[in-house]
Formats: structure tokens, sequence, C-alpha cells
């Protein structure tokens, strides 16, 4: 039996950026931005900001828009 402070049995949840339902981790895809650059993350490994979206076809369809809008405002 795991103890309190134990993570055993912990399954991540995250947002999807554009339709902002919640899932588990794993069924959701990360990606990341470096040096301004997009770049999926299928492993979860790159050590930078990551940002989850889900599989539906309206919400990847939205991530281009989505992209747009949030260079726009690193660019100020």
């Amino acid at each position: 039996m795991p103890n309190r402070a134990s993570k055993a049995g912990h399954i991540p949840i995250r947002s999807c950026v554009i339709c902002k339902t919640k899932d588990e981790q794993e069924n959701l895809i990360r990606f990341a931005f470096i040096k301004n650059e997009i770049v999926f993350d299928m492993k979860r490994r790159i050590a930078a900001r990551g940002y989850y979206v889900c599989d539906k076809n309206e919400c990847l369809q939205k991530l281009d828009k989505w992209l747009n809008k949030r260079k726009k405002k690193s660019r100020k």
C-alpha cells in the first residue's frame, strides 16, 4: 500500500489550448516553442513550456489560428 506522499497511481490531467476540455495527458498531443518554431513532442521529453491540444479535427484546424495569435502576442 503506497503512503500518502506517494505518486503511485497518479494520472496527470491537462487541458486543450483550443477547446479547454480536460483529459489525461497521454490522450493529448504536446507541442512546444523552441526558437520561435513549433515542435511536436510525441515522447514528452523536450525541456520547454509545453502546450496540449486534443486530436479532434475542430481543435487541430483551429490550432493554426491560435498559434498566429500567440506569435503576435510574443512580438509585443
